[in-house]
């Protein structure tokens, strides 16, 4: 991922990085233990990685609204409740979340984006953490 954040800043994408990328996201998913909390978010997780990385083919075949379904379906399968804002779920929160979004790219471009998901990345990694302990 950190791969394709740089290619978003002007970096070229390597396949050697993205060839095993395609792999390793598969094994992960095999990996993660069913008794472990949060498996149903980890997995829906695996699949927006699965379409970035789509994304990076030139005859790709997956759309980026799949990786907002998938989004979606990820925060709808958070085990526990979460405190960001005056939000509970974090489905709502990531609801919110892509309201915002589509507003300041329709206002203020992709760099306006870009610098929100970056705030938006601490406060779902604060989220996580809680759940990791």
């Amino acid at each position: 991922m950190e791969h394709l954040a740089a290619s978003l800043d002007g970096g070229e994408l390597d396949d050697t990085v993205l060839g095993p990328a395609f792999g390793a996201n598969w094994n992960l998913g095999t990996r993660y233990p069913d008794d472990l909390a949060g498996v149903e978010f980890f997995r829906s997780g695996l699949k927006i990685v699965f379409v970035a990385l789509v994304h990076t083919r030139p005859d790709q075949q997956a759309m980026p609204a799949q990786g907002l379904e998938f989004a979606l379906e990820a925060a709808e399968a958070w085990p526990s409740d979460v405190r960001i804002d005056s939000f509970t779920r974090l489905a709502d929160f990531e609801l919110a979340c892509r309201q915002e979004a589509q507003a300041r790219l329709r206002t203020d471009g992709l760099a306006a984006l870009w610098k929100l998901a970056e705030e938006r990345c601490g406060q779902y990694r604060r989220v996580a953490e809680l759940l990791v302990g």
